[in-house]
Order: structure tokens, then C-alpha cells, then sequence
């Protein structure tokens, strides 16, 4: 890997080029991806169907509902919580502490959504304003990622990433320069790391089944298992919130546009890509099938990014990241609902592949450093990274 004159630590993404390209390329896909699930041919390779104009994706109303939503979330997260918990050990042998409350988040946010229901809510009325909000999502994450990176200018040397802190302002930018950006006991990375992109997930698949409702008369089956399925995923990771604290997002990762982009724009836009195409292409699913894709999901007890259980005992002997296996094994489950006439809605098992591999590959770089010889003594005897037999 590069690396600049002065850094301490290896660049990643491809250092300051790539992280550049990055910037443009990353929101540039997710509007690809919102632009040809709700085309006619709905082809992932292919060119969009056309581009937005400023007049489409400019939207005032989008970018205050888009405030809206962080203050309710902001909000939620400042309330009691049922356990406050101590992160990892920093550089300065301080310990940071976390309010666990994103269940409670989640909890509370779907008890206000169906009271806004009740009282006429139009949510069905959201997927007509995914373009500016993804817009107006994509320009919030831009300004915040420019704050952060002003504010971590002033941060002291021990509040600083080890990656993020290369001198050349567009890497750091991409990459973030502080660890734990914080104003108080407020934390931005923690907040936005499952609270408002998780959560606004769920949101956004409950408001295309609600215009599938209301376009059909009632939801599809595969519309209701993209929603049941995914709906597990963000409660599981909500209610065991505290094992994100030793994740490599937290305790590596500065916080800039990679992971402020991530978190609030490309998680709920992207993500829901399954339940978007169905919307708009509706597939037939019959009970076996379904029945079968239900039987997939059951493998997440391969342990996956927030996992705790095995599927059998001595995975861990056969491949040094079975949670990234559980983790693959799930996101195929999420897309088959949507048929195979279109690779469109696969484009999450892909892309998922990809970082799953690569972070795989961070990892190994990680346990290098902090385990030396016993981490090569332990990959001779564990060959296999991740499929057994395959990688």
C-alpha cells in the first residue's frame, strides 16, 4: 500500500486518488441504483434512464424532512438508556462512554410512525421523494464531513485516527482524521453509525410496502419478506448495539465522508434496493420458494458483523472470518424474493462480496501488525478466509 512522506500509517483505497474517485463515484452509483430500479428495464449495467435535473433534486421540503429526522433520532439517542457502556482503551488510556439505546430508538421511532399513520401520515407518498432526499442526504454528509474535518484540525494528536491523519487533505477528508468526534458526551460516529441510516432503512421499506398497498390492494409475499428479513437484521443489530463498539468502524476508523456518506445516505438508499425494485417490477413468489429463502436466512447463525452464535462448533477452524460467510449467506436470502430475471436486485450480494473481502483483507493486515508470528502460525493452520474450500 502507498504511502505519503510523514504518515504513520499505510494509505488505503487506493490513497489519494482513489479516495478522490470515491467521493464522485460512491453517490454517483447510489443515484444510478435509485434511477434504474424504478425504470422499465431496470438494468444495473446498463446507462440510467436519464439524468435529474437541479429542479428535480432540489427539494426544500426534502432537505427539512431529511433535519427532521436526524433531530427525532438525535433526540431519542439523548434519552435515558438501559445500559451505558465503556469502549476500548484509547491512546490516552481513557475509555469512552456509549448510551445502549437503539432498540429503544427503533422501538420508539416505529410506535411514531404508525401513530402518523393513524393520523393520515402519507408515508406511502416517500418513494416519490427518494431522489431529493438521497440528494439532500448526499449535500448534508458532504457539509458535515467538511466540519468534522475542520474540527478534527484543532484535535489533539491522541484524538486522531491511525489512518486519517495522512497531510493530504483529500485522503484525510475521505478517511476522516478523529477517531471519536464528539461535542460533550454527544458522539457522532456512534450516533451515526446505526441510529439514523438503520433505522431510516426500515423506514424507507415500510413506505415502498405501504405504495405497494396501495397501488395492488396489498403487499406482495416477496415485498413482506424483503421487509421481515431486513427488519430482523437492523433489531438484531440495534439490540446488541454494544458489540459495535469493538468493530473496526469505532475503534480504526476516523470519522469522515466514507463513513458519514455511508451511514446516513448509502445504507438507506442502497440497501433497500430490493424492496425498491419490487415496487416497481413485482416478481410471483409461491410458498415453497419462500419457504426455502426462509430456510437461507435461518443461516445467519453463522456468526455475522454483530454475531455471537456458530452454526457449528470449529467454523472458526475452517475459515478465519465465518462471520463474513453468514454474512454473504444472508444478503443472497434478501435478493432472491426479487426472482432472477434481473441482476439488478443482486447488486447488494456484489457489492457486499467486494467489501467483505476487502475489509477481510484490512483485517489481516490489522492482526498482522498486533499478533506477528502467532497470527501466521494461525493463518497455516486456518488456510481459508472466508468460504472454505474457495477463499
Amino acid at each position: 500500500m502507498a504511502q505519503l512522506e510523514g504518515s504513520q500509517a499505510p494509505l488505503e483505497f487506493g490513497g489519494p486518488l482513489g479516495t478522490a474517485a470515491m467521493l464522485v463515484l460512491l453517490p454517483a452509483t447510489m443515484f444510478h441504483l435509485l434511477l434504474v430500479a424504478r425504470s422499465g428495464p431496470a438494468r444495473l449495467l446498463g446507462p440510467p434512464p436519464y439524468l435529474p435535473g437541479l429542479e428535480e433534486l432540489w427539494s426544500p421540503r426534502a432537505l427539512l424532512l431529511l433535519f427532521a429526522w436526524l433531530g427525532l433520532q438525535a433526540v431519542l439517542y439523548l434519552l435515558p438508556a438501559r445500559k451505558v457502556a465503556e469502549g476500548l482503551e484509547l491512546k490516552d488510556k481513557s475509555r469512552l462512554r456509549y448510551p445502549i439505546n437503539g432498540f429503544q430508538a427503533l422501538v420508539l421511532t416505529t410506535l411514531l410512525m404508525g401513530l402518523g399513520v393513524t393520523a393520515g401520515l402519507p408515508l406511502g407518498a416517500l418513494p416519490e421523494m427518494f431522489l431529493p432526499l438521497a440528494f439532500a442526504t448526499t449535500l448534508t454528509s458532504f457539509i458535515f464531513s467538511l466540519l468534522l474535518y475542520v474540527k478534527a484540525l484543532v484535535a489533539p494528536a491522541s484524538a486522531l485516527a491511525p489512518g486519517g491523519s495522512s497531510g493530504n487533505p483529500v485522503y484525510d477528508f475521505f478517511l476522516g482524521r478523529e477517531l471519536n468526534p464528539r461535542i460533550g458526551s454527544f458522539d457522532f460516529k456512534y450516533f451515526c453509525e446505526l441510529r439514523p441510516g438503520l433505522i431510516g432503512w426500515v423506514l424507507i421499506n415500510l413506505a415502498l410496502l405501504v405504495r405497494e398497498a396501495e397501488l395492488r390492494g396489498s403487499p406482495s409475499l416477496a415485498m413482506w419478506l424483503v421487509n421481515g428479513f431486513q427488519l430482523l437484521y437492523v433489531g438484531d443489530a440495534l439490540w446488541y448495539e454494544e458489540a459495535v463498539l469493538t468493530t473496526m468502524d469505532i475503534t480504526h476508523d476516523g470519522f469522515g465522508f466514507m463513513l458519514a456518506f455511508g451511514d446516513l445516505a448509502w445504507v438507506p438508499f442502497t440497501y433497500s434496493l430490493q424492496a425498491q425494485f419490487l415496487l416497481y417490477h413485482p416478481q410471483p413468489l409461491g410458498w415453497p420458494m419462500a419457504l426455502f429463502i426462509c430456510l437461507i436466512q435461518g443461516l445467519e447463525t453463522i456468526p455475522t458483523a454483530t454475531g455471537r452464535q456458530l452454526l457449528v462448533s470449529g467454523w472458526w477452524g475452517m475459515v478465519r472470518h465465518p462471520n463474513y460467510l453468514g454474512d454473504i449467506i444472508m444478503a443472497l436470502a434478501w435478493s432472491l424474493p426479487c426472482g432472477v430475471s434481473h441482476l439488478l436486485p443482486y447488486f447488494y450480494v456484489l457489492y457486499f462480496t467486494v467489501l467483505l473481502v476487502h475489509r477481510e483483507a484490512r483485517d489481516e493486515q490489522q492482526c498482522l501488525r498486533k499478533y506477528g508470528r502467532a497470527w501466521r502460525e494461525y493463518c497455516k493452520r486456518v488456510p481459508y478466509r472466508i468460504m472454505p474450500y474457495v477463499y
